[in-house]
């Protein structure tokens, strides 16, 4: 127990440290929020696949995803790394970085306004993005608090709270230079967790060879009669595999916290660097994590406290450092996520809503002082959501995430896919696919039109995909200096 604490207290001086560190950089409004635009390769890199991978992927998508497809679930982890973020980076990287800058944008919703000249879709962007970035935050909290449940024996109430003020204080302090410096670390501990967690969990169960031949022999018929399919290469429901490889990588690309942190990096070099190194940390966390999840059936789980038990139950009998290492693992991921998600809400909320609508002269100042006071709010709230999800079995984990980014990439991904790369896109098109990502989300909650939030999610990205050539192609464009003006230094570049 001693090493244990020592090793959080350690955590939470650095953490709070990288704060104070970071506050020379916030004096503005972009220093603030995007780091003053001189973010290099590392951090970058790190910022981004921290935010990508949180306590739901470890807790909730590994152990769900684990069980029901097997050593097959690793292919879920190798498409986060490959799609969601090799190729996010490649095809999405510069052509953000360099528009963004030419339109003075820092925020997803300030992007689409000025790219599409519409005032009507800034609001609604930002609105979106407001309701559906909360229900996933209060996720990041259920994961959290088993693993510490297991590390540390305390109340759920405890773990929520340490975690929201610690993250509070040095995103509040220190804004987005702070998070990316704490990702950074963070990151670090994560790579070093999982490869701790996957070479235990194959030594508990014989080494690789044995604990896929232990895995071969498993049967569950209601899954499928074929033998050995929990070893196999496709596992037992391929469709299904697919879709949740499409949400949970392809839904990166219209995700904005995720895109956010191309705005932020320093330069065409940075972004090559980053494109390799956001691509081993992620082969290294998800591809971990959800291999280690396959191996779920080798354990005495009982479903009757969820998916979100399985890696738990997985972990509980390991060593008490390990245990420890893992607990740090899970605050990391957990942090770095819920770090990024409320400096996007209040960032959005403040300089797309609130400024020149609510509060038609604002000035910098006071702008920084909203984003501060609203990272404080959205924490609260965060919390008060955990609690209620916990107390009252609202869903769970992956439910929760999978509905966040089923909406928020639903609604965004062809809008910001298109309007990088193909000029004719109009402002109808993303009202379009902002309307079927949100009103086909909502009514799928109530009316469960596709049972699987996953491939609901996956539904939606594919759509708006769809609709916004469609729609486009039928609407009015956008007026030619508008853009003229937004594809100036791309073309210039490319030229």
């Amino acid at each position: 127990m001693v090493i244990k604490l020592s090793m959080v207290l350690l955590f939470v001086v650095i953490s709070i440290g990288a704060g104070f560190y970071s506050k020379r950089s916030t004096s503005g409004v972009e220093g603030f929020v995007l780091g003053g635009n001189t973010v290099g390769p590392w951090l970058s890199a790190f910022a981004y696949g921290t935010s990508y991978f949180s306590a739901v992927i470890f807790v909730g998508y590994a152990g769900q995803f684990g069980y029901k497809f097997g050593i097959s679930s690793t292919w879920v982890g190798l498409g986060n790394a490959l799609l969601g973020s090799f190729l996010a980076w490649a095809v999405l990287g510069r052509r953000t970085r360099i528009m963004t800058r030419t339109l003075k944008s820092s925020t997803m919703p300030d992007f689409f306004g000025k790219r599409f000249n519409s005032k009507v879709i800034k609001i609604a962007a930002s609105g979106i993005i407001f309701v559906f970035l909360i229900p996933y935050t209060a996720s990041l909290y259920n994961g959290l608090s088993r693993i510490f449940g297991i590390a540390f024996d305390v109340d759920y109430t405890v773990c929520i709270l340490f975690m929201a003020v610690l993250t509070a204080i040095y995103v509040v302090v220190g804004g987005y230079l702070a998070t990316a410096l704490n990702d950074l670390i963070q990151g670090i501990i994560m790579i070093a967790g999982i490869i701790a967690t996957v070479a235990a969990v194959l030594s508990k169960n014989g080494g690789f060879t044995e604990a896929i031949r232990r895995l071969a022999m498993v049967e569950d018929a209601a899954v499928s009669t074929q033998p050995g399919v929990f070893a196999s290469f496709f596992g037992p429901d391929l469709i299904t595999l697919f879709s949740v490889i499409i949400l949970t990588s392809l839904g990166t690309w219209g995700l904005p916290q995720m895109v956010h942190k191309f705005y932020a990096i320093k330069d065409e070099k940075a972004i090559k660097a980053g494109t390799v190194i956001s691509t081993i940390f992620a082969t290294i966390v998800a591809g971990g994590s959800y291999f280690m999840g396959g191996f779920a059936r080798l354990y005495d789980i009982d479903l009757k406290n969820g998916y979100d038990s399985i890696v738990p139950t997985m972990i509980e009998s390991l060593s008490d450092v390990l245990i420890g290492l893992v607990a740090m693992l899970v605050l990391s991921a957990s942090m770095s996520t819920l770090s990024s998600l409320v400096l996007t809400s209040s960032s959005t909320l403040t300089l797309d809503l609130v400024k020149g609508n609510i509060i038609k002269n604002m000035s910098e100042k006071r702008q920084l002082r909203w984003i501060r006071w609203l990272v404080v709010v959205f924490v609260v709230i965060s919390v008060v959501l955990a609690v209620i999800q916990y107390r009252f079995k609202v869903a769970f984990i992956a439910q929760f995430m999978g509905i966040s980014w089923g909406a928020l990439s639903g609604s965004f991904i062809g809008p910001f896919i298109y309007g990088l790369f193909w000029k004719r896109t109009t402002s109808s098109s993303v009202l379009a696919s902002f309307i079927f990502g949100v009103g086909f989300t909502t009514a799928n909650m109530f009316l469960k039109i596709i049972p699987s939030s996953v491939m609901a999610g996956a539904v939606t990205m594919a759509a708006s995909l769809i609709i916004v050539p469609l729609v486009s192609l039928m609407t009015k464009r956008v007026p030619d200096d508008v853009i003229e003006h937004s594809f100036s230094d791309v073309k210039a570049l490319l030229d």
